[in-house]
């Protein structure tokens, strides 16, 4: 796998609307131009690789070194492809804040469309954004959750943080093709510029941690018993980034009740439990490590082309007229291109009304 990294800083301001309008045609085109070539398969494989990302980005006109690129790139394609999922089989759902609350809504009516049943790319998405924001703890709180799945059940994650700290974002890629569990190395891709002090249940030497956080979060035992009645008393090891907050006997009572009440079956179910969160998980990790010896990973996962300029001119501005140019070659070759199937065909002709009206116009810088 091909591995770098990418600086995120948080950029204020909005894409203008005028190339917001540009950049949803030319993420239209371009996926309708990478589904007709290589299929559906292909393009979550292309989202998945931070590289291709990153690239699509740029090419569609955004800073190359913003962490609005990644919420921008995400939104022109869901609204370039939106209204396309019966022709296309592909679903765009989710985005920043609200709209990423939004997801399961999105992925069921997609799913409706296509007689299909949403429950699996309901939980995966469920999982992914759990595992970012509670199992991988690494000081970047989840704002944006884009979930692209396919009329078959497959699917990727594109998702961010950012870092209060530091005003740094960390782009998180998953893809469901191959992936054999949601809590074991799971992402195709961590991407950020720096990397710190990290609680990492996901990675593959936290595999007895998992193990004792179950044991822990099903049925008590008289040795945590005993250790929830000397709490106040514990000295944290140094390596843990827990404080004594994390360690509130009434409130670890209250999440191992209903742990207990719940007794789930593995991890993934441990992270689905509601009401379960990052401060709650880095309390059971640690309780499980004093009573079974287990300490959790503190691995951090991140992993270290211009086409028509930048919003904010770098390295140049955007070029007008060479960006229209390009949507319009893009949007000619594919009403051109030999259509085998009958809903390529009405995929084309909801590109033109597409193309002949101004669509809705959002976007964050």
């Amino acid at each position: 796998m091909r591995t770098g990294y990418a600086t995120l800083p948080l950029h204020g301001g909005r894409a203008p609307a005028w190339l917001f309008r540009r950049m949803v045609r030319l993420a239209r085109a371009l996926a309708l131009h990478v589904l007709e070539a290589h299929g559906r398969d292909a393009l979550l494989r292309r989202l998945s690789d931070p590289f291709w990302f990153q690239a699509l980005g740029c090419a569609l006109g955004f800073d190359w070194h913003s962490s609005g690129l990644t919420t921008t790139t995400t939104g022109a394609l869901k609204e370039g492809l939106r209204g396309l999922e019966r022709e296309t089989g592909l679903c765009v759902a989710g985005g920043k804040g609200a709209a990423a609350r939004r997801t399961p809504a999105d992925l069921e009516a997609a799913c409706a469309a296509w007689g299909t049943d949403a429950g699996a790319l309901v939980r995966a998405s469920r999982l992914a954004a759990k595992v970012d924001s509670a199992a991988v703890q690494d000081g970047y709180q989840i704002y944006h959750h884009a979930f692209v799945a396919t009329r078959e059940g497959r699917w990727c994650v594109v998702q961010q943080g950012m870092s209060d700290a530091t005003g740094l974002a960390r782009r998180y890629h998953w893809l469901g093709e191959g992936l054999e569990s949601f809590v074991r190395e799971p992402h195709a891709a961590v991407c950020c510029d720096a990397r710190g002090e990290t609680l990492n249940l996901v990675a593959e030497e936290s595999a007895r941690a998992q193990e004792a956080l179950l044991a822990v979060a099903r049925a008590p035992d008289r040795e945590t018993g005993r250790l929830l009645g000397r709490l106040p008393e514990l000295t944290l090891p140094r390596r843990h980034a827990v404080t004594a907050a994390d360690l509130d006997p009434r409130r670890l009572r209250r999440v191992l009740l209903s742990t207990w009440e719940r007794a789930p079956a593995d991890f993934e179910s441990l992270l689905l439990t509601p009401g379960l969160g990052a401060k709650a998980l880095r309390a059971l990790a640690l309780v499980a490590e004093l009573v079974h010896g287990t300490p959790a990973s503190t691995r951090d996962p991140a992993r270290f082309s211009f086409a028509h300029g930048g919003k904010d001119g770098t390295p140049y501005p955007v070029d007008r007229a060479v960006y229209d140019h390009t949507v319009a070659v893009l949007e000619d070759g594919l009403r051109r291109a030999p259509l085998a199937r009958r809903e390529r065909d009405a995929a084309l002709r909801r590109l033109a009304r597409f193309a002949a009206a101004e669509g809705r116009v959002t976007g964050d810088g």
